[in-house]
């Protein structure tokens, strides 16, 4: 049996994609806000606060503070660099809680999400 924390927060960001091919969404090319709404996957080892989510979840609030604008950063590159910083097995990066990426570590969460 594997066991894991789940730490959700909110961040509120400007990013843009500045080689965005498709007309149909050029204003992508542009820098536009949204609130990254953040949901992360921790493995712990036993069931008694291995990780303690709340510290946890102050840890990446204090890491992403003051990054308002995150440049060409997209949902999966935000996603990959909070799995590196918590040792995440997976990390999901909503764009206004709507669309975003989703990256998985551990082939196993997938059953479970």
């Amino acid at each position: 049996m594997k066991k894991y924390i789940i730490v959700k927060l909110q961040h509120e960001a400007l990013h843009c994609w500045p080689g965005c091919p498709h007309e149909d969404v050029s204003f992508l090319r542009d820098p536009h806000r949204h609130m990254f709404h953040i949901r992360m996957w921790v493995e712990v080892n036993h069931s008694d606060r291995d990780i303690e989510f709340i510290r946890l979840k102050r840890e990446v609030t204090k890491y992403l503070k003051g990054r308002y604008n995150l440049g060409s950063t997209s949902c999966e590159m935000l996603a990959e660099e909070l799995m590196d910083f918590a040792d995440a097995t997976a990390v999901e990066v909503m764009e206004d809680n709507e669309n975003g990426g989703l990256v998985i570590n551990d082939i196993s969460v997938q059953n479970f999400m």
